[in-house]
């Protein structure tokens, strides 16, 4: 899932992470997922805090994974990143391995039951604007360093040329 950079497009942070073998019906996730699709990051996890599901306790920390994951995708790319200009960009949930079960049924019978588990996967980006932003605010920051250490390096060739006047001998 590599952002390439093609023709002046600046490439998005994106990250991912995923929560396996979630004890709970990839049927019930879905329903708490699809609250989230699309939605602003911060907003994704406003809607997660205040959801009254059991598996929103399992999205918003697959969520805050993610989030967590882009900041540090960014810190090791040497690019700030402001949070703020997250969205979930993906999310979805596949169905787990199935815990096969038994219960006891009369007459000395047993029914098989399965437990169903959920993978759930979240990932998060970073948007388009914001990236053309960070990219600019870099470059200008850039430009302004090499413009002080010029200034600088021009201040200390001057200094270097010039002799230091002789000192006066003081009267006392």
């Amino acid at each position: 899932m590599a952002n390439e950079a093609v023709l002046g497009e600046t490439p998005a942070i994106e990250a991912v992470a995923m929560a396996k073998h979630v004890r709970m019906s990839p049927q019930k996730v879905r329903l708490v997922v699809d609250l989230i699709r699309g939605k602003r990051a911060e907003d994704a996890l406003q809607i997660l805090r205040f959801t009254m599901k059991r598996a929103s306790r399992d999205v918003e920390k697959v969520l805050r994974s993610a989030i967590a994951n882009a900041e540090r995708k960014a810190e090791d790319a040497g690019a700030s990143l402001d949070v703020d200009h997250l969205f979930v960009s993906n999310c979805y949930v596949n169905e787990g391995s199935r815990w096969k079960r038994l219960r006891p049924a009369p007459m000395g019978r047993a029914f098989r039951y399965q437990r169903r588990t959920a993978h759930i996967v979240v990932g998060v980006a970073e948007h388009h604007a914001a990236a053309q932003e960070r990219v600019a605010a870099a470059a200008a920051e850039a430009q302004s360093q090499k413009g002080v250490a010029g200034a600088v390096k021009k201040a200390r060739q001057a200094l270097a040329g010039k002799k230091k006047p002789a000192r006066k001998p003081s009267k006392k």
